[in-house]
């Protein structure tokens, strides 16, 4: 079961007709580098039936990350609670961050702001020499002229040798085994260095999805899409051996993530070799086999 992190602020509450929303987040200023974890909080009566909202195309400024919903809960007192929660990732530069107004039962919900991050200050002052031309204007010009298309041509093959490298690195690794991809995209996270920047929840999603993903191209699971409950009750069904590390994996994960735990470096190095660990196993077990 996940456990949801502690949330710093309620950016939206109402309530009408015997229904109440809450939104929460874990910040209401913008920062582009990091995440933004929401949850959204529907109480209602057992006797009135009110499903969560859908933010899936409410949010501007954001894409989603991940999702999950956690168990209703039965107050004592005859309510229902259902909780769901997002993951959102800022879009750089976006000029508005915000939820734009849902239903929730009867009632409209929203609009929900985020304040966005700080602009950045403009340089100011003039030049602190200035050149002395030694050639005729009209030269001057010719050669901006030629500065200016050479400068353009470098920039077009640049950006065409990049996506030339990213589609032949596409199709290369589309027809790797699904143990080598999973080993190229591990690299590949930990070369972004994300725990040394103190990023541990970006890592912890990252990584997580790295086993999720070897797992949907190698049993036919839709990992990705699933909470680690659903995810491991297929994985048993699948017939795939290891659970029990991968559980372990997992749920630890789900602690850094959803739970507020402080993760550490030591604590990454463990994750990032228990995730070595699974995918080492399971390739050798499926040789085996």
């Amino acid at each position: 079961m996940f456990l949801l992190s502690l949330m710093a602020a309620i950016l939206f509450e109402a309530s009408q007709n015997g229904v109440s929303v809450k939104v929460e987040s874990d910040t209401q200023v913008i920062d582009p580098a990091k995440s933004v974890f929401l949850k959204v909080e529907v109480i209602s009566s057992s006797s009135k039936e009110v499903p969560l909202p859908d933010l899936r195309d409410r949010v501007t400024g954001f894409s989603l990350a991940e999702d999950f919903e956690d168990e209703p809960l039965r107050e004592k007192n005859g309510t229902v609670v259902k909780t769901a929660n997002w993951r959102l990732v800022p879009e750089p530069c976006a000029e508005v961050y915000k939820i734009r107004p849902f239903a929730v039962g009867d009632m409209v919900a929203g609009p929900v702001y985020f304040t966005p991050p700080e602009p950045r200050e403009s340089v100011t002052g003039e030049m602190e020499c200035s050149p002395k031309k030694d050639l005729p204007p009209l030269s001057w010009k010719l050669a901006g002229i030629v500065a200016l298309i050479l400068s353009a041509a470098a920039v077009l093959c640049f950006a065409v040798f990049k996506l030339l490298s990213f589609a032949a690195r596409k199709v290369k690794e589309h027809r790797m085994s699904p143990i080598e991809r999973a080993w190229v995209e591990l690299d590949r996270l930990l070369l972004k260095g994300l725990p040394g920047r103190g990023r541990y929840k970006d890592f912890y999603v990252e990584l997580t999805m790295v086993v999720r993903r070897y797992v949907q191209r190698k049993y036919g699971i839709r990992a990705p899409h699933l909470t680690t409950e659903e995810f491991l009750l297929q994985f048993r069904d699948a017939g795939a051996a290891g659970k029990e590390a991968l559980a372990k994996f997992l749920e630890s994960a789900d602690m850094v993530k959803f739970a507020g735990v402080e993760a550490n470096p030591e604590m990454a190095d463990e994750a990032t070799q228990a995730a070595r660990g699974y995918l080492k196993d399971d390739s050798s077990d499926r040789r085996a086999q």
